[in-house]
């Protein structure tokens, strides 16, 4: 009698969670297992199309391929990451007030994030921070050109070639030739350039010439020098013949140059293209390439302190005697990371892999708020398609979600196994 009134106590205490399960879990679960097996509508039965559909639509393998790569290489990321901070944070003053900073992009929600990172990775360098980062490194070992966007005058001297400009017409030697550029803005002429000669003198040998900016603010006459007009310094010239390169030399501070020891004819004069390359932009980190590697690297910023919190907890009851042993011993600080710290923390480290494989299984927003909507289909995931397909087709929507719930589940089922374990 006793037994059977401790058993009605225990089932009175249990209903109200097992009706919450029921309702929210169970029931949700089966209707879904029950629609996926039903067509757009959900209402006629086609058995296992939308399953033969969503392994054979190019779409959802993409969605598939791109999970799989977030499954193998984001959950390590964060957990090394995590780790590397949480070492790291051990050995700075103030730890406490570092550990907040890093974990304060978890009480940012996954939308706010991703509308963060949508600026962070804008194209122009302008806006997006880290395209601003990424052209001043850039420049730094490897400036623009100075005459980028510089073209010829239309019906004067000079037509493009190869990313740079030439002659219209060969040339022989000892003559003279003007070579006028327009299209620079004012600040592009180096503050260093002098007023272009009006006439360049011929000689017997040789071949001279003026490349300047063929613009005057009271005007002037095109492909002529005018008062006021300056030359183009240090601008790479070449001289080719039959195709080949025969001398090279830069423009003057007034945009003469002179090429003195050519003979004979068929000479034709090019500016290099080098002179006009534009500056480097940054890269397009929103484009099908990089959406999402950039994606994977918004979700570690988020995730970063939590694999930290974890680490450092676990990192604390570690005996302090067993890290002094291994110094008195002579080994390094990085051996005992690897041989001391991480193997003492795997059963940490390990749930902290698994808690997050199956929450990458289930990254839906930041992948929507991120990814431009050229490139959502090159970063879309599992989830994303999901909800999408639900919108017109709920058994294949439906689909997706059983599908996501078997990739779930060996994750969730191994926790709950180490759980009973640690308990036994």
């Amino acid at each position: 009698m006793a037994r059977t009134a401790r058993v009605s106590t225990a089932a009175w205490f249990l209903a109200p969670a097992a009706l919450f399960v029921l309702t929210l879990v169970l029931y949700p679960i089966g209707r879904t297992v029950w629609w996926s097996f039903h067509d757009a509508a959900g209402r006629d039965l086609v058995g296992p199309a939308n399953y033969v559909e969503i392994f054979t639509a190019p779409r959802i393998r993409r969605a598939l391929l791109n999970n799989a790569i977030w499954i193998i290489v984001t959950p390590s990321l964060v957990t090394a990451v995590g780790l590397l901070v949480a070492v790291l944070a051990q050995r700075v003053r103030r730890t406490a007030a570092l550990r907040v900073v890093l974990f304060m992009p978890m009480a940012i929600s996954l939308v706010s994030a991703g509308i963060t990172f949508r600026l962070v990775y804008d194209e122009s360098p302008d806006r997006g921070v880290l395209n601003a980062v990424v052209v001043a490194v850039h420049d730094t070992f490897k400036p623009p050109s100075l005459y980028h966007g510089a073209r010829a005058r239309d019906g004067q001297a000079l037509v493009p070639s190869g990313g740079g400009l030439q002659t219209s017409r060969t040339l022989a030697a000892g003559e003279a030739v003007l070579l006028p550029l327009v299209g620079l803005a004012p600040g592009q002429v180096p503050e260093s350039a002098l007023p272009a000669p009006g006439t360049v003198g011929t000689a017997e040998s040789g071949i001279r010439g003026v490349v300047w900016s063929d613009f005057s603010a009271t005007g002037g006459r095109p492909g002529a020098v005018d008062p006021g007009e300056r030359g183009l310094p240090d601008v790479a010239v070449e001289v080719l013949r039959d195709g080949r390169v025969v001398s090279r030399t830069r423009t003057a501070a007034d945009g003469t140059f002179s090429v003195p020891e050519l003979t004979g004819q068929g000479y034709v004069v090019r500016l290099a293209a080098g002179n006009f390359t534009e500056p480097f932009a940054g890269l397009t980190w929103l484009g099908p390439s990089l959406v999402t590697p950039a994606i994977i690297g918004a979700y570690i910023w988020i995730w970063a302190g939590f694999a930290m919190v974890l680490i450092t907890v676990g990192s604390a009851a570690i005996p302090r005697e067993t890290l002094e042993a291994a110094r008195v011993d002579g080994a390094s600080e990085w051996q005992i990371l690897r041989r001391v710290t991480v193997p003492l923390m795997r059963p940490i480290v390990v749930v902290i892999l698994l808690t997050l494989t199956v929450n990458v299984l289930k990254v839906f927003d930041l992948v929507l708020v991120v990814a431009p909507e050229s490139a959502q289909g090159p970063a879309s995931v599992l989830a994303l398609e999901m909800w999408r397909s639900s919108f017109d087709n709920v058994g294949r929507g439906s689909a997706l979600g059983v599908l996501l719930l078997v990739l779930a589940l060996p994750g969730v089922l191994f926790n709950i196994h180490r759980l009973r374990r640690s308990e036994r």
